[in-house]
């Protein structure tokens, strides 16, 4: 390449980048449609509103361009305005008409010159016009009209504050509210005045009939700055009783209709939609050429105190959500200046690979990095192929591994099926012989009920297999469900009785017929039925609603109990899933199973709770009016109810309460999550121990504190607080901490022996346990706790014994401490003690019997009696008297007689013998 060459290529390159350079400024965005928009009618605040909407709806569309033009009222204003946005060229033009017959040419000679035209909110007086979008203004009447007669309770009088004169709006809401009103002889249009849509105008009628306004019983304006004027009025001449008002608008806002609703200055305002989405939803689709409909009628409703705050609640979502649009905008628009600028970037970099291949060095380059790149690619193309091949595999291979649990599962229950019901016969014909002892049958009882939990849990994961292979056959037949719910709910009675639940069934029909499978849908019933007894304590209530709501069957069970977390109400419904609640024993399939055959039926079923606040299960179905189905009257059959009721646990509250009353020597607590267990348990101890019982950490604690036990067994999990946290406690606690604890449980390692004895526990026995052995090492370890008081104890208790614990050895030491510093005092009695020491009269009895084998009494006069016997040999400047006051006796005749009945000799034949 010679050196001219060079130069045209230079030249031409550098001409290039300065096209570039120069043609590449910002991208200025054009504008692909106009809409031009007139608007004269409404108050200030509607017309805000208004185009607020459009605004609204116009940033999804960014491509438009917006004009608009208010005429404030005035006709002659916005015809000029209207021929100005023609002027402009605009696509489409949108009018709200102050006054139908002035703004009749002018809008049809827009649409004849082919400009489409959207009238808004009221009507011109020809069909000039090639969309209308608006409000029924009859209709509002209308609602507005029988809206006050229910609450008139269909007799009194009403005055109607109507707007403009000869506008469409004012004549069709006066003709809607005349002709409900027509339906109630007694209530009355007694006067009409125009308010002409103004709040000072409105004013100025009640002040120039006060007394009509006075005597009205409701008042009905067209707008709600025209109602808010009537009740500014009315309440500056301090009138006690106002008539109902009722507005038309039901603006968000300050000052405006849902707020004045909200703050009950009007009964009602009938929501006036303005128009101005549909309106732009309307532009759009005509501008583009799709479907829209020619004239759109806006829906309305009453807004009064029952959804005022429904309403504000969606105004405000929207108002969010408007300003979240305008902040992605706003960021849109800068990655559009980031755009702008990548793109002017790119530009030189196009001229610099021109530049690039004339030189013909870089042009090379650059096809060797793309040959490399090209390979890269491929390589990673390869190996993304290959890890797509094996995740399939492997998701091929676990659900395939999942099958074949199923599967194994299922087959195992089949074979259950057999045994458990050859169980339960034979259980069944020894339960009716009546030559079985009580002890017997209740045994028996145990294994019936056992067994009947196990049929549950088979049977749930049956139907769960047939469901998922989609072998469940329906059975349709129409049932009443209203009996059926309450005949489900009478085989519960037995034990909400037991546990005192107030169960009760609710229902807005006296019959609600609905098409579905009974016998498999009672097992939906039965299943959450059960649960809410599961987790409801003693005295809550069950609450059970079925309710028909349009063409669907609305069941709700509500009950009172534990209620769940959002952890576990996000998985409740999934198969196999137990949740964090250990308390209740569960296959974790019941509710899986419910949502199926809910959802065979093509219903629903949800569920809301909160912890500690009860749970409700919702259960919607659809109604089918199939009159060929045959009507079946369900019964509830026993196998069925003996299954789900054996799965709820009672409190052994008379076992409890019958122990709780005996008169035996010992006493001992057991905690223990499991009822059964706890039962026999209490059974069993209790033929030699006085027994308390609880199902948690946290009850057991707390009825430890409440009655001092002298030996506590526990179970290491349990709900509430575990067997390790509640032990420690106990151990730390000067209340309970003398009492020996063992530790019960399934937990067997070593690692977990040690940790239960890390926590003081006393023993640690590991389940299956033999009773013997148990009752072995209870009786021994309350042999030596015994002979260790004996030990301990001697004619004057200190606190030096090494055998008792650190905080044993402080309250001792404590209570000798506060007895010495007050033997002088012959007043001083259990309770100061008590109070000085922390403790409550009974929790210090039985700490001081339980430690020192005697009453708090018998410790006070032993310490005074050794005082007086230290003063006597000690101290010989003392008389008699002045020793029997010092120690705190109340006189020396007293002194004498209870030293004498201690010693054997009188304190002064003791002075004179030492």
């Amino acid at each position: 390449m010679n050196f001219n060459q060079i130069k045209i290529c230079c030249t031409l390159g550098f001409a290039l980048i300065l096209t570039v350079l120069l043609g590449c400024g910002e991208i200025q965005k054009k504008s692909k449609y106009k809409i031009g928009f007139s608007q004269c009618i409404g108050s200030d605040q509607w017309r805000i509103t208004m185009l607020k909407e459009m605004r609204r709806e116009l940033s999804f569309n960014p491509e438009a361009d917006f004009f608009y033009e208010d005429a404030d009222g005035n006709s002659e204003k916005q015809i000029a305005q209207v021929k100005s946005l023609l002027a402009k060229d605009i696509d489409l033009l949108i009018i709200s008409p102050n006054e139908a017959q002035p703004l009749t040419p002018i809008v049809e000679a827009a649409y004849e010159k082919g400009i489409p035209v959207i009238v808004i909110d009221r009507k011109i007086a020809s069909n000039k016009y090639t969309a209308y979008v608006g409000a029924d203004n009859y209709e509002i009447g209308t609602i507005a009209g029988h809206y006050l007669a229910t609450k008139l309770h269909q007799k009194g009088n009403v005055i109607e504050v109507l707007g403009l004169p000869r506008s469409s709006p004012a004549m069709e809401r006066e003709r809607g509210f005349a002709d409900a009103l027509a339906k109630y002889p007694s209530v009355k249009i007694v006067h009409q005045y125009y308010g002409n849509w103004l709040k000072q105008d409105a004013q100025q009628q009640v002040s120039a009939h006060y007394d009509s306004f006075t005597k009205a019983d409701a008042i009905f304006a067209h707008n709600d700055q025209m109602t808010f004027g009537i009740y500014q009025e009315l309440k500056k001449h301090r009138l006690v009783q106002l008539p109902k008002l009722v507005g038309v608008d039901a603006l968000a806002g300050k000052s405006n209709g849902l707020d004045f609703v909200s703050t009950k200055v009007f009964d009602a305002s009938i929501l006036y939609p303005t128009g101005g989405k549909e309106a732009i939803r309307t532009a759009f689709a005509i501008l583009k050429q799709q479907p829209f409909t020619k004239n759109s009628i806006l829906k309305t409703l009453v807004v009064d105190s029952t959804n005022v705050q429904l309403m504000k609640m969606q105004e405000e979502k929207m108002d969010s959500q408007q300003q979240d649009i305008e902040r992605q905008q706003q960021m849109l628009e800068e990655q559009r200046e980031i755009y702008r600028g990548q793109q002017f970037t790119l530009n030189i970099l196009i001229v610099s690979l021109v530049l690039a291949v004339v030189f013909g060095a870089i042009a090379f380059y650059s096809l060797i990095e793309n040959w490399k790149n090209n390979k890269r690619l491929e390589t990673q193309n390869r190996e993304i192929v290959e890890n797509e091949k094996q995740l399939i595999q492997m998701t091929e291979k676990a659900a395939a591994a999942n099958e074949e649990k199923m599967r194994f599962f299922t087959n195992v229950s089949h074979e259950f099926r057999t045994p458990i019901t050859l169980m339960l016969l034979s259980v069944e014909e020894l339960l009716k012989d009546q030559k079985l002892s009580s002890e017997s049958q209740r045994k028996v009882g145990l294994v019936h009920k056992n067994a009947n939990r196990i049929l549950k849990m088979v049977n749930e994961l049956l139907d769960f297999r047939k469901i998922d292979f989609n072998k469940m056959k329906l059975h349709i037949a129409k049932v009443d469900m209203v009996k059926t719910v309450k005949e489900i709910a009478k085989s519960f009675e037995g034990i909400a009785t037991k546990k005192h639940i107030d169960l009760r069934v609710k229902s807005n029909a006296k019959n609600i017929l609905a098409a579905l499978d009974i016998q498999l849908f009672d097992k939906v019933l039965f299943n959450i039925l059960a649960n809410a007894f599961k987790f409801t304590q003693d005295y809550g209530h069950i609450y059970i609603l079925v309710n028909q709501i349009e063409n669907e069957l609305i069941i709700e069970i509500e009950d009172s109990g534990v209620g769940m977390n959002k952890e576990d109400l996000a998985h409740v419904f999934e198969p196999f899933y137990q949740g964090n609640n250990k308390q209740i024993n569960s296959s974790g399939l019941g509710l899986a199973l419910c949502k199926e055959i809910v959802e065979l039926h093509r219903g629903s079923i949800t569920l809301l709770s909160e912890e500690r606040r009860g749970t409700v299960c919702k259960i919607s179905l659809p109604l089918i009016t199939n009159h060929e189905i045959e009507i079946v009257d369900y019964v509830v059959t026993d196998n069925i109810a003996k299954t789900y009721i054996a799965n709820i646990p009672i409190e052994t509250n008379a076992l409890i309460e019958q122990k709780s009353q005996s008169t035996k020597e010992r006493s001992i607590l057991v905690m223990e999550d499991n009822d059964d267990m706890l039962s026999f348990l209490a059974e069993q101890l209790g033929k030699t121990y006085e027994v308390f019982t609880a199902n948690n950490g946290k009850e057991g604690f707390e009825l430890a504190i409440d009655q001092v036990p002298d030996l506590i067994i526990s179970d290491v999990l349990m709900p509430e607080a575990d067997g390790i946290t509640t032990t420690r406690r106990l151990k730390e606690d000067l209340r309970t901490s003398h009492i020996p604890v063992v530790l019960l449980t399934a937990r067997s390692s070593q690692e977990q022996h040690l940790e239960g004895l890390g926590t003081m526990a006393d023993a640690y026995l590991t389940k299956p346990f033999n009773l013997e052995v148990l009752q072995a090492t209870l009786h021994n370890m309350l042999k030596n706790r015994e002979l260790l008081k004996q030990k301990f104890t001697s004619e004057l208790p200190s606190g030096g014994n090494k055998e008792v614990g650190k905080i044993d050895k402080k309250f001792i030491n404590d209570l000798a401490s506060i007895v010495e510093a007050n033997l002088a005092n012959e007043n001083l009695s259990v309770e100061e003690i008590s109070v000085k020491i922390g403790l409550s009269r009974v929790q210090l009895y039985r700490k001081v019997k339980a430690l020192l084998n005697c009453s708090v009494a018998e410790y006070i006069l032993n310490r005074r009696l050794q005082k007086a016997k230290y003063m006597l040999l000690n101290e010989p400047d003392l008389s008699i008297a002045e020793i029997t006051f010092k120690t705190g006796f109340t006189s020396p005749n007293y002194f004498a007689t209870v030293f004498k009945a201690n010693y054997q000799c009188t304190p002064s034949d003791f002075r004179k013998n030492a």
